[in-house]
């Protein structure tokens, strides 16, 4: 890996565009002299991605916000495109085929609605399983054409994780309130490039045009979050499909979208006078980014996952911390991020309201403990409910505990070395009678370094679980048959890759 410097340049400084990090992102994607032999781990975690969103994806098909992404995909039938150009994508749910773009828009929100998929934490956040949809989506039109096979989606992905992991490594987006799909559309945008084997210099367009419609305030996920936090990513890796079809067309992108005058750092993030640093592989070096992100065994927060699997432990061996009476307070000693973002040094009283969002309550870390000590689990609907937000013991119970910023935790957050990092802290209860419970955790039993780190069989459990009602038995099978033999997949068999399933046809919108 090379550290690459990146700052704001003034209109009369020349940066030349080899200089520029849009075009070394690009050159990335179109370098494909690694590629052919792509490192066994990695393709076996790319399948993993690939199982893991399509779980998440069933469990939430009946869900307001995919439900209307959904119809607004239907609207748009692959019979629009120039059959010559592309047959059309699939769609999680739903008959036929349509535009690539709208596939990788209600898929997108299929996937992100439950926040239950994978994730990296570095500089920023990221859930890099976003760049699934938009890949997947484009090699599914291009099948017939072009003949792009299972083997090129793998590749595809391995780009997209790299770029937006080595993005999210150097550059903090949420100091500055940017929401972290800024990330996304240029990973999204490079995997597409590698998919297509495009050269760098339609790549590099396609990336800057993808982040210059990508950059959004992080009020989507403050206050009173709504339905457009599962919408954004989606929104992203649409733009990054628009954006790819665009450069291929020849037109061009903001120039320097980065290190412009006016652009991205100078404007949004840290200003003139500030570097980052983006470490990216070399030309040939194996990228094994995606080995370095995780997913999730709960649906919530990634920073909730930690302490819910401590909260379901505590809550057996201290009953007493089940029960508000005999509570005094639980406070919850943690990182900057953990405090600042899940926990009460948010600010957001909407955090320790009975009446919240469920989009809200999965970002209260302490709603979800308060849950998870009295329930011993967690689970992604009935943890959710309004009834049992609203308990009146939950609530007594979730109003005594809160977050403090712990300055090791932090260091622990941030640590180089990934397997390293921690991503939990230290409950400090202190009871009726006087006594004290004081535990820790570091990370989540699933996490590739906590007491359970999650192998193919529990990404196939997981699937199983969340279609669970959902899917046929036959349907389940078919689909892991099919997501399992990514890398030899032929072009007649990548529309298998979403599920097939009887839900209401969604109605309603302007087309």
């Amino acid at each position: 890996m090379k550290a690459h410097q990146v700052r704001a340049h003034r209109s009369d400084e020349a940066l030349p565009r080899t200089e520029q990090l849009a075009w070394k992102l690009a050159q990335l994607a179109a370098d494909t002299t690694a590629l052919p032999s792509i490192d066994e781990d990695v393709v076996d975690m790319v399948v993993n991605r690939v199982i893991d969103d399509a779980a998440v994806a069933t469990a939430s098909l009946t869900r307001a916000p995919v439900v209307a992404a959904r119809g607004q995909a239907m609207a748009h039938p692959a019979s629009g495109a120039a059959p010559s150009q592309g047959t059309g994508a699939t769609v999680h749910g739903a008959p036929g085929r349509y535009g690539p773009e709208w596939a990788a828009w209600a898929n997108g929100v299929a996937v992100r609605e439950l926040d239950f998929h994978d994730t990296f934490l570095a500089a920023d956040y990221s859930h890099p399983g976003d760049n699934v949809p938009p890949v997947v989506a484009v090699a599914q039109h291009l099948a017939v054409t072009r003949g792009t096979t299972g083997a090129d989606v793998v590749r595809a992905l391995v780009t997209a994780y790299e770029v937006q992991i080595d993005l999210v490594r150097g550059i903090c987006l949420h100091e500055h309130k940017i929401d972290h799909v800024a990330h996304l559309g240029p990973s999204a945008a490079a995997g597409l490039g590698t998919l297509l084997r495009l050269p760098t210099e339609q790549v590099f367009h396609a990336i800057g045009q993808a982040l210059h419609t990508t950059t959004a305030t992080r009020q989507s996920r403050k206050g009173e979050i709504s339905t457009w936090k599962a919408h954004a990513p989606a929104f992203a890796g649409k733009a990054a499909v628009e954006a790819v079809d665009r450069a291929v067309r020849g037109q061009t992108s903001p120039t320097p979208i980065y290190e412009g005058e006016d652009g991205v750092i100078a404007r949004l993030l840290s200003g003139f006078g500030h570097t980052y640093e983006v470490p990216l592989p070399e030309a040939g070096e194996q990228r094994r980014g995606i080995l370095d992100s995780y997913t999730k065994e709960h649906s919530a927060e990634y920073q909730a996952q930690a302490w819910i699997d401590l909260a379901r432990r505590l809550g057996a061996q201290h009953p007493a911390l089940r029960d508000p009476q005999q509570v005094r307070s639980i406070v919850l000693h943690t990182s900057h991020h953990t405090h600042h973002v899940i926990g009460s040094g948010a600010g957001d009283p909407q955090k320790y309201d009975p009446t919240a969002s469920r989009e809200t309550l999965d970002h209260s870390i302490p709603y979800i403990v308060a849950v998870a000590l009295q329930d011993g689990g967690w689970h992604h609907e009935h943890s959710y409910t309004p009834e049992r937000a609203g308990r009146p013991d939950t609530v007594a119970l979730w109003q005594k505990i809160i977050t403090v910023e712990d300055p090791e935790w932090t260091r622990r957050y941030h640590d180089p070395e990934p397997m390293k990092r921690a991503f939990g802290g230290r409950l400090e209860a202190e009871l009726a009678d006087g006594s004290r419970v004081v535990e820790e955790i570091a990370v989540a039993d699933a996490h590739p370094a906590g007491a359970r780190p999650f192998a193919r069989a529990d990404y196939v459990a997981k699937f199983r679980t969340l279609a669970q009602g959902v899917l046929d038995e036959a349907e389940v099978e078919r689909f892991l048959d099919v997501a399992q033999r990514l890398p030899e997949l032929g072009p007649g068999e990548l529309s298998g890759l979403t599920v097939r399933a009887r839900v209401a046809t969604p109605s309603g919108g302007i087309f």
